[in-house]
């Protein structure tokens, strides 16, 4: 073999066969999997189609927590295809525009440079995109409602540019719910509402928060006084629209965002109608009041399946007003309700007016059936069931609803600290010794307190939670007292005899405290209350537990 001097290899590798004939690539193209990357502010963008428009609530806490512990969770990343700049993924625009304002205030590197997660950007990009931020800031912060509706109208349009048609309600719910934000159909409904109807009169109240049921009231007040108006303008030349009506009426209320009122608004409506028409003011009210209530029958369905009603009844005419659900006025409703004949026949009810009547009938009659299992209202925020829902919906969890389960399973709402909606399911967060332990304390307190004894029972980490500790024997409470007091000591943790105290033992008057009556002599005596019987089942229901998972801690609820 000849050898090559360093000069001629040299010269061979320099040749044009080793030259670079295509073009230079002038940037790294993206990766094409998950990929942990430093990015500075100038190279991130927030995300444009962002649905929250106003200030997150929590702002301030989280650019201190930002400002004192650094970005513990950076927000994932993506680029659209030819971007020349990341945008935020899903959720975590306020927390760019917090370090935005954290790097102009110090100049601080750990603010301008960040360690975030890059997730290619998705085949459907922008559907995803948005509703995973819209996911995401129902989960952190708390959207307002036109906040929701608005994104959800925009989810609308990029769905309908994915499919080329146009899509219905329940279309567009399937949808979403499909991609990770579930929404009710009747909510889009009422959404889309708001931004026809509501949003160019009063925007400044509704980015300031106002709820989703003040904006449902708002939208059936709206529909029910048009209705009204069509009702009593038909023969008549008047110069104005209704919709310019209820914009003009509604929007003098948007000066005072802390202080609207439906009320208010319902009664200027009502009266700058009854100027224009001509119609006593008691009358329209009364047309606004009983198309209000058919507008929530039809558009709240039943919470559960109920039977057919057979409709054998004569429906009449009556001018006298009653209270809704059987209210009929003389209305849209009376006007379609049969009407008496000359040979005094009644006509027969056409099928539009039975499934009508019977939305009425069904509405009140399950009601009725669901107010009957409160004890006591128990308080929920939307925010939290909001949370709850996507919680259950990420773990594949169930979560069952007091009104789902009404009457299906044993469904008694009471309110407290700990609120009961059902006696006997336990939630996977609750499984636990600790846990059950601070719930049956709390239960057993709130049931003394019916006796003025709650400091009576304090609270015990061993056993099922709380210890019950008797009374003087000097001092004799009244008869309901000491029962409430051996009941829960009889299920208490042993507690040691002192001396001067009295000794708690069940008796035969725990039929009295369950009943309110002595089986010998049948008189009236202080019966537990129906909520803290409830709370007394649930109490019982979650020692059970509690003593099951302390014996063998891998065997199932069931």
């Amino acid at each position: 073999m000849t050898n090559v001097s360093l000069q001629e290899m040299a010269g061979k590798l320099m040749a044009d066969g080793f030259s670079h004939s295509g073009p230079a690539a002038r940037a790294l193209s993206d990766p094409i999997a998950e990929t942990p990357m430093v990015v500075t502010l100038d190279d991130l963008h927030p995300y444009e189609l962002d649905p929250r428009l106003t200030r997150n609530p929590l702002y301030d806490e989280i650019k201190a927590s930002i400002r004192e512990r650094g970005l513990d969770a950076p927000p994932p990343i993506t680029r659209r295809p030819g971007a020349d700049h990341f945008i935020i993924r899903n959720g975590g625009n306020t927390r760019l525009a917090v370090l935005r304002e954290l790097w102009s205030e110090t100049k601080s590197e750990s603010f301008f440079r960040i360690l975030c997660l890059f997730r290619p950007w998705p085949e459907r990009g922008e559907i995803i995109a948005l509703t995973g931020h819209l996911a995401e800031n129902e989960l952190h912060g708390r959207l307002t409602f036109i906040e929701r509706a608005l994104g959800v109208e925009k989810a609308r349009e990029l769905y309908e540019q994915e499919s080329g048609k146009s899509l219905s309600q329940s279309e567009l719910a399937r949808r979403l719910s499909a991609d990770g934000f579930p929404v009710p159909q009747s909510h889009i409904s009422r959404m889309q509402d708001t931004v026809r109807y509501l949003l160019p009169s009063i925007p400044s109240v509704l980015y300031n928060g106002l709820g989703r049921h003040q904006v449902e009231r708002l939208a059936v007040l709206r529909k029910a006084s048009e209705l009204t108006w069509e009702k009593y303008a038909g023969g008549q030349s008047l110069n104005i629209e209704f919709e310019t009506l209820f914009h003009d009426v509604l929007a003098p209320f948007d000066e005072q965002p802390g202080t609207f009122s439906g009320d208010r608004v319902q009664d200027e409506l009502i009266g700058h109608m009854s100027e224009l028409l001509g119609i006593d003011y008691n009358v329209l009210e009364l047309d606004v009041d009983s198309i209000e209530h058919r507008q929530r029958a039809v558009n709240s369905p039943p919470l559960l399946p109920v039977e057919a009603t057979t409709v054998d009844t004569v429906i009449k005419t009556d001018t006298t007003p009653i209270h809704p659900p059987t209210s009929t006025r003389n209305d849209s409703a009376a006007a379609d309700a049969p009407v008496a004949t000359s040979n005094d026949t009644i006509a027969q009810p056409s099928p539009m007016q039975i499934a009508e009547t019977n939305a009425v009938i069904n509405e009140g009659d399950t009601e009725a059936r669901l107010q009957s299992h409160i004890i006591s209202p128990a308080d929920s925020t939307e925010r939290l069931q909001t949370i709850q829902q996507l919680v259950a919906n990420h773990t594949g969890e169930p979560l069952p609803t007091f009104t789902d389960n009404v009457l299906q399973a044993i469904p008694v709402q009471a309110g407290g600290l700990f609120p009961i909606s059902d006696v006997w399911y336990i939630e996977p967060g609750l499984e636990s010794p600790d846990r059950l332990r601070i719930h049956i304390a709390q239960f057993a307190q709130e049931i003394a307190e019916e006796a003025e004894l709650a400091n009576y029972i304090e609270a015990d980490k061993a056993g099922i939670g709380f210890t019950c500790t008797p009374h003087e024997q000097s001092v004799s409470p009244p008869l309901f007292a000491r029962m409430v007091l051996a009941l829960l000591h009889a299920l208490s943790t042993p507690h040691s005899a002192e001396p001067g105290k009295a000794v708690l033992h069940l008796d035969d008057s725990l039929g009295a405290l369950f009943l309110g009556t002595d089986a010998r002599d049948t008189k009236v005596l202080p019966r537990l209350s129906d909520d803290g019987l409830v709370k007394f089942f649930r109490l019982v229901r979650l020692a059970r537990r509690l003593l099951d998972l302390e014996a063998n801690p891998d065997k199932p609820d069931h």
